[in-house]
């Protein structure tokens, strides 16, 4: 016959043993979530971060992490090979994958779009003393267009081809990121950026910042009716506005794109709803962190501002919140 000792002794380990069968369910369900962003210098990034504690706090047995990237062009080839389950993106980039256009000839990548979130302001930057005033006196300069894995690069060559400039025989081009762009014009190793970001982007604001230099930025707004014309209605006419970097004293006309969050074709349907819902109802816990978060409304989920289509999750949550997407 069992002791008491005994029978407690087996019982105690009977629940141990549910116990770590229990948990190791939960650990099989445990979602991780590879978020692409970009560089540290830009927007992406920090927005990242914070959608990635958004969601990690408010799904269960979500993981989610934001990785540094070269931006849309890396992050929409990780979600093509099934390595992130998010990306940040312009809209313009994310055609071309979609499509198999230019960077993307060797891999359509097939893609929804979760959330229209804030539109992409293309930065012409260039600090006094280099001579150039327009978009015409970059001829001859030292220019950095944006690095190899971001679309500022795309829309940039987009930009100087509607200057009736040509990218390559015009002008001495580097490939830099936007923090190494500073620097590099800081060092007066170039004379001119390109950078498409989110305003403020921390690195222009530390250019702006710096005693000694005086950052200019160039107008180009007028550029948008030729770049539309031959890519599509991707890109608007807008401004950034006077004062919001450091010293600078006038309103900068420019070129702007959407930025989207798009997954691949792998997300259910549940998990798309339960991550735009999220990222809609906690929208100030990354406004928190920067403020291009305010844009992360039901108001922007409209077709034309995204050329792929949106996930049948999100449209779900469009849907009873009495939008369309």
């Amino acid at each position: 016959m069992m002791t008491q000792t005994k029978k407690s002794m087996t019982v105690l380990a009977l629940a141990v043993s549910m116990g770590l069968a229990l948990a190791g369910i939960v650990h099989a369900q445990q979602k991780t979530m590879s978020i692409g962003t970009g560089g540290t210098g830009g927007v992406y990034y920090p927005l990242g971060g914070a959608i990635a504690n958004v969601l990690s706090k408010n799904l269960p047995n979500v993981q989610a992490t934001a990785e540094v990237t070269g931006g849309s062009i890396d992050n929409l080839k990780l979600i093509g090979t099934g390595q992130s389950e998010l990306a940040f993106t312009m809209a313009d980039a994310a055609l071309d994958a979609m499509q198999g256009n230019d960077k993307f000839k060797s891999m359509k990548v097939p893609l929804q779009t979760l959330l229209v979130v804030y539109p992409n302001r293309m930065h012409v930057v260039t600090v006094e003393g280099t001579g150039i005033e327009t978009m015409a006196d970059l001829k001859g300069k030292r220019v950095s267009t944006g690095s190899p894995g971001g679309a500022t690069e795309v829309m940039a060559f987009r930009v100087i081809e509607a200057a009736g400039l040509d990218k390559d025989k015009d002008m001495k081009r580097e490939r830099l990121g936007v923090a190494e762009s500073v620097n590099a014009i800081k060092d007066r190793k170039i004379d001119a950026f390109f950078w498409v970001g989110g305003i403020p982007t921390a690195a222009v604001t530390d250019l702006a910042a710096t005693p000694g230099m005086k950052m200019k930025l160039i107008d180009h707004g007028d550029m948008v009716e030729k770049m539309n014309a031959k890519y599509g209605r991707l890109y608007t006419s807008s401004t950034i506005k006077a004062g919001a970097y450091p010293g600078t004293d006038k309103d900068n006309t420019i070129a702007e794109v959407w930025n989207l969050i798009v997954t691949g074709d792998k997300m259910s349907n549940d998990d798309a709803y339960a991550i735009v819902k999220t990222l809609v109802e906690k929208k100030a816990d990354i406004v928190a962190v920067h403020k291009e978060a305010e844009s992360f409304s039901l108001d922007n989920q409209v077709q034309d501002r995204s050329p792929v289509p949106f996930h049948p999750g999100a449209l779900k949550y469009f849907k009873e919140k009495g939008v369309g997407g």
